[in-house]
């Protein structure tokens, strides 16, 4: 498995980041990793995705699961 930077990694909020702070923050490591983490508690780990579970992931979250 690849080690990445994760602190020096460029993060962003979700477009559906609420006013409260509490949002989700995605970074791409590189052409084939996607990493989300909590915007609250960047310290915790990250979940890391291949691009392939990224769009099933975020296909689900539309669907509503």
């Amino acid at each position: 498995m690849k080690e990445f930077d994760l602190p020096r990694s460029t993060w962003r909020k979700s477009t559906y980041c609420g006013g409260n702070g509490a949002c989700v923050e995605v970074a791409m490591l590189d052409d084939e990793t996607i990493a989300m983490r909590s915007s609250t508690q960047p310290e915790h780990p990250v979940l890391v995705f291949a691009p392939d579970a990224w769009i099933s992931f975020l296909d689900g979250l539309r669907g509503g699961h």
